[in-house]
């Protein structure tokens, strides 16, 4: 008999992705309209990849917000955040039902501005502010929250060389029990330095502090830390009212709020372990009504919730380029949209839909956009009907920072559309094109002189 030649035993991973409670959840429901509108005849007309953002859930969603605060608390103004998504038709939206804005950056209060909102509705937060800057926003009125002494001395300064009086806050950065802490913005409250920066703003007289400010992180899934970042800056209002007589006209929380979306890594979907809005809102009213302030002295309560507004009434579309195997055998299908469209895969498992009806044969497979970047993976590991070249796909929920923080990077950015309540879609930022990419581009005249 002849002897077998050897092989050596292989251990050969399997990629099926963590399992629950439920099992492996499938992706096969079918998600053929948005609003009412086909989404293959809005591919047809504005092209693949595209953005699609939903007017109707924007405004149901901060419509909801105010009524769960308001219910609650009788001095509620929520600030739009900019940085979360500031197309200017979603942010005018936002505007119309009554929220303010809040920016962090020149550029966003500028858009701010130019979107018809008046100086005293914006809230300028952030570490990097130009002195043209703050000069501009303590003349328009608006909201400076001091982020460290630099600017603090900056702006007492301005305020004396130029006769002004701005209304102002501090950041406040604390320990809530969630970590790493959010520390390297604003003043800590733990070492004193928020109540010396508060000491110093009330001592020098150039500047009229009106109120306090914190944003405790990102995607919070604690009502905890809420409560606890409630009770200190009431804490120091109390002080200031004990200490100087004053009583502030506002304590900001900042936003945080969690939308929907599954954390990578979580072991049940983002539906079942996110704090609902009325849990947040509980634990942060509850603190403050319950420290003893008179109801004349109530601060107003200023939210700056970006993601649990908008990530919902976003949509992502796209088309299926090719399918392969890989070397270890798993299924491989490569879409028009990568890390570049969507920059929120690399810390979400976002829900895929397929646009059409499929086979019922199902697999685990791999999606990957269309970058020469072994990085550009849209999903790991999901379990769908077959797809092949040619057909279309929905992203979900994602409104919040893809449309902000997207690159052009190898392919172009693509058109973006709102549905409004009448079901019929406008576009709302077009396309960039190569002419628009060379625009911005100079030439020195040495490198046009064509080659001996």
């Amino acid at each position: 008999m002849k002897k077998q030649a050897y092989e050596r035993p292989m251990i050969r991973k399997m990629n099926t992705g963590l399992m629950n409670k439920f099992g492996t959840k499938t992706e096969n429901e079918v998600l053929s309209h948005i609003e009412s509108v086909p989404v293959k005849s809005l591919l047809r007309e504005y092209g693949s990849p595209l953005f699609v953002m939903s007017e109707r859930q924007l405004r149901r969603n901060i419509q909801n917000a105010y009524r769960i605060f308001k219910t609650r608390y009788p001095k509620v103004q929520f600030a739009w955040s900019y940085k979360t998504n500031y197309l200017n038709a979603v942010c005018r939206v936002f505007h119309q039902e009554g929220s303010w804005a809040e920016v962090v950056s020149g550029f966003e209060y500028n858009k701010a501005v130019q979107n018809g909102l008046p100086g005293n509705q914006i809230i300028f937060n952030g570490p990097d502010k130009s002195n043209e800057y703050l000069l501009q926003a303590a003349r328009n009125n608006s909201l400076i929250h001091i982020d460290h002494y630099d600017e603090l001395y900056t702006l007492i300064q301005l305020s004396e060389e130029h006769q002004l009086k701005p209304r102002v806050a501090i950041r406040i950065n604390m320990d809530t029990g969630i970590y790493p802490k959010w520390d390297r913005f604003g003043f800590n409250f733990e070492n004193g330095q928020a109540w010396n920066a508060i000491t110093r703003i009330m001592n020098a007289k150039q500047l009229d502090l009106v109120g306090l400010h914190c944003h405790i992180g990102t995607f919070m899934l604690s009502t905890n830390a809420y409560a606890t970042a409630a009770k200190n800056l009431c804490e120091l209002a109390w002080n200031i009212k004990e200490r100087y007589g004053k009583n502030l006209q506002y304590i900001d929380l900042g936003g945080g709020f969690p939308s929907t979306n599954t954390l990578k890594g979580a072991y049940l979907p983002g539906t079942d372990t996110v704090p609902s809005i009325d849990q947040i809102a509980d634990a942060i009213t509850d603190v403050i009504l319950g420290y003893g302030f008179k109801q004349e002295e109530l601060p107003l309560l200023i939210l700056e919730s970006g993601r649990a507004l908008v990530d919902d009434a976003g949509y992502l579309l796209g088309t299926v380029l090719a399918t392969k195997r890989l070397s270890d055998g798993r299924r491989a299908t490569i879409l028009d949209f990568g890390l570049n469209s969507l920059f929120t895969s690399l810390w979400y498992e976002h829900k895929l839909s397929p646009a059409q009806e499929l086979g019922d044969q199902t697999e685990e497979m791999t999606l990957f956009g269309p970058l020469c970047m072994n990085i550009d993976v849209v999903r790991e590991s999901i379990v769908m009907p077959l797809l092949k070249k040619g057909d279309q796909v929905v992203v979900h929920k994602v409104g919040a920072y893809n449309m902000t923080q997207w690159m052009q990077f190898i392919t172009l950015r693509p058109n973006i559309v709102m549905i409004d309540m009448e079901n019929r879609p406008h576009l709302i930022r077009k396309a960039e094109t190569l002419d628009y990419i060379n625009s911005q581009e100079l030439m020195p005249d040495y490198l046009n002189q064509e080659q001996q």
